[in-house]
């Protein structure tokens, strides 16, 4: 089982609690080349994947060569919204590993880049949110999204947990990153579209299936 000094399990949003990491990266891929920079889903993914939407933001308007304006977000969040809400559903083991949690008594929460009404959003579509609602942080309550480690140290801060006592399960190399500035245990997960090797500074390890976390 997962160790008894775990106080705290933190976990990413986007491809580790909802499979969104395929819909996402192929939207950006779309209007970023519809702004006259083009982008692959695959070159999405490497560029931006687990950072936040500002950092996206600002690169699409950096590399545009037509005008990209404030409402840009709004855009790419209405069709986000509306491919998921067409196929959502949770990354595989999901359910069975919150459960597993819940019947330790094991905390857990989230912390996303994603801003908090496109988390609302995946986690209610997905049938999640009841299980995560008041423990819910994103990008926005910080000054420094990830890889700084700024929003998962906000958020042991506030479920009451010290950072080296809190596990956290990240798909994205920023993610990693963040996990490591804030001195965090991190798992990689590759249940999605990340591979191993991009993870492989995940202090515990790297797993395709979220089943055989409390076995580590």
């Amino acid at each position: 089982m997962i160790g008894d000094s775990v106080r705290l399990v933190i976990f990413d949003c986007d491809g580790v609690l909802v499979d969104t990491e395929t819909i996402g990266p192929a939207v950006v891929a779309q209007m970023a080349t519809e702004a006259g920079w083009p982008l692959t889903p695959d070159e999405v993914r490497e560029r931006f994947l687990g950072r936040p939407e500002a950092y996206l933001y600002e690169q699409i308007r950096a590399h545009a060569t037509t005008p990209v304006g404030p409402d840009w977000l709004v855009t790419y969040h209405a069709r986000v919204s509306e491919a998921f809400a067409a196929q959502p559903h949770t990354m595989p083991g999901v359910v069975e590993l919150l459960d597993a949690l819940d019947a330790r008594g094991l905390p857990y929460c989230v912390a996303s880049s994603g801003n908090h009404r496109r988390i609302r959003h995946s986690l209610t579509h997905s049938g999640l949110w009841p299980r995560f609602a008041g423990r819910i942080f994103s990008a926005d309550d910080v000054a420094h999204g990830k890889p700084a480690p700024d929003l998962f140290l906000h958020a042991a801060r506030t479920m009451g947990a010290a950072p080296a006592d809190c596990l956290v399960i990240e798909d994205s190399p920023a993610g990693v990153d963040a996990a490591l500035a804030a001195a965090m245990p991190v798992i990689g997960y590759t249940g999605g579209p990340t591979t191993p090797a991009e993870l492989a500074h995940a202090t515990h390890g790297v797993l395709d299936d979220l089943r055989n976390v409390p076995t580590l």
